[in-house]
């Protein structure tokens, strides 16, 4: 157990193998199954490192556990698990988590949360000048949403 900076209790649970159940919703989840779309009030997503966590955190998303490389458990994520409360943390020697894909590139941290429910219509269009309806788009992190997204901070100019 780790004591964080205000003396909560971190949940450390650490992981030898990668086959270990605890590590499915990191490393064999799909995004669909992330989505939970025929239970949205459980959907959830991974935030993919320290900065990404805490950017989560203080924006409110409620986090429900995190993998952490050993190294970071007492070094650079303390000050975040210690705003986590009493969750799963799961810990392995970082050639266990290299076998997760792009583990390399999170800075030694993954967490997941659960998502905010949607806004309503009237929310999303309140104080809008403009409404763009995308249809279609099954990862709005890919490519096709960047193009978009460039052309409507171009058309924003005019």
């Amino acid at each position: 157990m780790l004591f964080g900076k205000e003396k909560e209790m971190v949940n450390i649970i650490e992981i030898h193998d990668f086959s270990a159940p605890e590590l499915d919703i990191y490393a064999r989840w799909t995004e669909n199954q992330l989505l939970n779309r025929k239970d949205p009030a459980n959907a959830m997503f991974i935030a993919e490192s320290p900065k990404v966590i805490q950017t989560a955190l203080d924006a409110g998303y409620e986090p429900i556990s995190c993998l952490v490389e050993k190294k970071h458990v007492e070094g650079q994520a303390a000050l975040i698990l210690a705003q986590c409360g009493d969750i799963p943390v799961y810990t392995a020697e970082f050639d266990v988590l290299t076998q997760l894909t792009g583990f390399g590139l999170t800075r030694g941290m993954l967490c997941v949360m659960r998502r905010k429910g949607l806004p309503s219509v009237e929310d999303v269009c309140k104080n809008a000048r403009r409404i763009a309806i995308l249809e279609d788009v099954m990862n709005p992190t890919n490519g096709q949403f960047s193009v978009q997204r460039r052309l409507w901070e171009w058309m924003a100019l005019f």
